[in-house]
């Protein structure tokens, strides 16, 4: 009778595993040799030197955004978006948006443009906390994951919808499983309200950041570890090309520091066992119905990548560490110092720039 039990066990989890009916329906793709962490990405404790701001203040300070007076904005898990003195210290509560704020950056007019996950692409004004929605939907297609936005100086609003199928509440993990294209990079124009998709069929189209002379704009791509240029101006605008391929970690967000710098956040190194199942899609559909704990899981390794305009590495920051500041969501500069969010650590970080040799 035990032995009964005991296949019709053995069967039943084998259905499950098999059978049981899951949202994502995985695309086969062949995923790139990871680089190895040495050389211009060699493991260092640079980022041992980050400290943490606001601790316990709230959830999942994805993104930072800095005013004109060096005072530091988050938007937290719960909706808040609160503002800190340049210490990060003394939090003062600006608006809730009800969603998900997730990347954050001030318009010309200095009013703060949000990209909510769960709204759409939003508009706060820092002293009434007056909220307007910009955008929730482009192409007759609704806004799912509204992920990071970029203002450029005549108030042009860059942003992506990171997937158009699968929203915050089940974060990444879905729509890179799937590795299904359903990433858009998208463009708002606010002297008449429309908004345009510029690219589509991305692999959770995350982070965007503009070139020091606005020609053109970078995105990360999360689900193919690689980041993609779209012209903006001269004879080849309105184009699109792969900017940097094959990085060593999961890329998060990216932004710019006004002088030919770009700043990329690595969630994490690549996972071996990812990449592994990348053209096997029955089994990334069997793996997602184990158990969270079961499923490849982010090391904790906080990892930051500065790049030139011609996509070449600059700057290499780790830190692996059980204790290290991970993972990495954004990176913003404000001058010397680099201000780090997390999408699940309970602060947000600040890095000071050692002088350039």
């Amino acid at each position: 009778m035990k032995k009964i039990i005991a296949l019709l066990i053995i069967v039943a989890l084998g259905a499950y595993l098999l059978f049981w009916p899951v949202p994502v329906q995985p695309v086969a793709w062949k995923a790139p040799a990871a680089p190895a962490l040495e050389g211009r990405f060699a493991v260092n404790d640079a980022l041992d030197g980050a400290h943490r701001l606001a601790v316990g203040e709230g959830v999942g300070p994805e993104d930072v955004a800095i005013d004109a007076d060096g005072n530091l904005y988050v938007g937290y898990q719960d909706g808040r978006l609160v503002r800190f003195d340049p210490n990060g210290t003394d939090p003062d509560l600006i608006a809730n948006t009800d969603g998900r704020p997730l990347g954050l950056d001030f318009a010309p007019d200095g009013t703060l443009v949000v990209a909510d996950g769960y709204r759409g692409l939003l508009r706060v004004n820092p002293a009434s906390g007056a909220l307007t929605v910009l955008a929730d939907s482009a192409g007759g297609v609704p806004f799912r994951f509204t992920d990071d936005v970029d203002v450029a100086s005549d108030g042009t609003v860059y942003f992506t919808d990171a997937s158009s199928k699968f929203g915050p509440a089940m974060h990444a993990r879905d729509d890179i499983i799937e590795h299904g294209g359903h990433g858009r990079f998208l463009r708002y124009d606010p002297a008449n309200g429309t908004t345009t998709v510029l690219i589509d069929g991305l692999q959770f189209a995350n982070g965007v950041a503009l070139s020091r002379d606005e020609d053109f704009v970078v995105v990360t791509q999360t689900g193919s570890y690689n980041i993609v240029r779209y012209w903006l101006k001269g004879e080849r605008a309105g184009e699109h090309e792969v900017f940097l391929d094959n990085l060593p970690g999961i890329p998060d967000g990216i932004s710019a520091n006004g002088d030919g710098t770009f700043w990329v956040a690595l969630f994490a190194p690549r996972n071996a066992a990812l990449d592994a199942m990348s053209d096997k899609p029955l089994l990334r559909e069997v793996v997602y119905r184990l158990p969270a704990f079961m499923q490849p899981q982010p090391a904790r390794h906080a990892f930051v990548l500065g790049l030139d305009e011609q996509g070449q590495v600059t700057d290499n920051l780790q830190h692996q560490d059980e204790g290290a500041f991970a993972p990495i969501t954004s990176v913003e500069q404000y001058g010397q110092r680099l201000y780090l969010g997390s999408l699940t650590r309970d602060s947000f970080a600040v890095y000071p720039l050692p002088p350039k040799e």
